[in-house]
């Protein structure tokens, strides 16, 4: 992966360089799935945050639970979570341009005075598309997404998960990266795109 290759995952559709990782401990929570779909969720958080050598923790001093991830069928549902448009202001419109959009995914940060992520939301709607994917693969997926802040357009081509035999596996090249993301030497957040040339150095270091 080369430095202009790095830049672009964390370049937005504006323009604009923007790179963040968790600054605390993650606590996912995940609502609307069985407890078998339950656990294989967790399970990508475990995996991806031990590949990132970061941390996952019981409960959020401040928030309870820091990445809640929704699954449900209609868009509309979320109005309908209790006290849910105290975490998303302006819930109501945003899910008017999801239904107009007909999105099937859309993800939401909160960042620490520093920049580093403080909080995350995961809502997926369960689509013909969506619920063809296999959960582990999907969990995997979104889990990916939310380990970073990648820029809008990162994976709109290719996918940061690739087929390897009969399994669905993370992108080698990805995976090096998330690794490089977390160097305890880097800052928890960037808005110089010469961060891209920070991340390539720790990724040399650690092939």
């Amino acid at each position: 992966m080369t430095p202009d290759e790095i830049q672009a995952l964390f370049t937005r559709d504006s323009g604009e360089f923007l790179f963040a990782r968790w600054g605390r401990p993650i606590v996912p929570i995940v609502f609307g799935v069985k407890d078998e779909t339950l656990a294989t969720v967790k399970g990508a958080f475990e995996a991806v945050v031990s590949l990132a050598d970061h941390k996952m923790a019981e409960t959020d001093p401040e928030l309870g639970a820091n990445c809640m991830v929704f699954f449900f069928r209609d868009w509309k549902e979320l109005l309908e979570v209790p006290d849910l448009d105290r975490l998303i202001p302006d819930l109501g419109p945003l899910v008017d341009r999801l239904i107009a959009a007909d999105a099937n995914q859309y993800r939401v940060f909160r960042f620490e005075e520093d920049g580093a992520i403080r909080a995350a939301f995961v809502f997926l709607r369960m689509d013909k598309e969506l619920s063809k994917v296999p959960a582990e693969t999907l969990a995997l997926s979104q889990v990916v997404q939310t380990i970073l802040l990648w820029s809008d357009t990162a994976f709109r081509t290719q996918s940061p998960l690739a087929v390897a035999g009969d399994s669905t596996i993370l992108r080698p090249d990805i995976a090096g990266l998330i690794r490089a993301a977390y160097d305890p030497v880097l800052p928890g957040s960037a808005q110089d795109p010469a961060h891209a040339l920070r991340l390539f150095a720790r990724l040399q270091q650690t092939q």
